[in-house]
């Protein structure tokens, strides 16, 4: 089964960029799709954004259109989140999910997690 491991998060000030990985491996089939979810302190985990593999389909959240960019290593399998202007908005636990899709959706249908990677947006 696929597995999944984000890097690159980590504190910034308002305004700043961070770059996010999610490094996978396992996949059978290139029809894959992976999505970033984040879970701020006190709130319900949300999905920011995705990419369908076999297309480069995309998906964004409304606040984060225009400042987040999804993009993919297909050699690597490898799904990076490029995020600038962050805002303290976007403080949280960002975790990487794949399943086989040929269409982003919403979390119920990503089987495969990672750990997540703690993005800390403060002055």
């Amino acid at each position: 089964q696929p597995h999944l491991v984000e890097s690159g998060g980590g504190a910034v000030q308002p305004g700043g960029s961070l770059t996010l990985s999610c490094a996978a491996s396992g996949f059978t089939s290139p029809k894959w799709a992976i999505g970033w979810f984040r879970q701020a302190p006190g709130k319900a985990r949300e999905g920011v954004s995705c990419i369908a593999n076999h297309d480069g389909g995309t998906f964004y959240v409304d606040s984060v259109k225009g400042r987040f960019t999804i993009s993919r290593d297909k050699d690597k399998t490898t799904v990076f989140l490029q995020m600038n202007n962050l805002t303290p908005e976007g403080t949280g636990v960002y975790y990487c999910a794949a399943d086989y899709l040929l269409f982003c959706s919403d979390q119920d249908a990503f089987d495969w997690w990672g750990q997540g990677t703690q993005v800390t947006v403060s002055s």
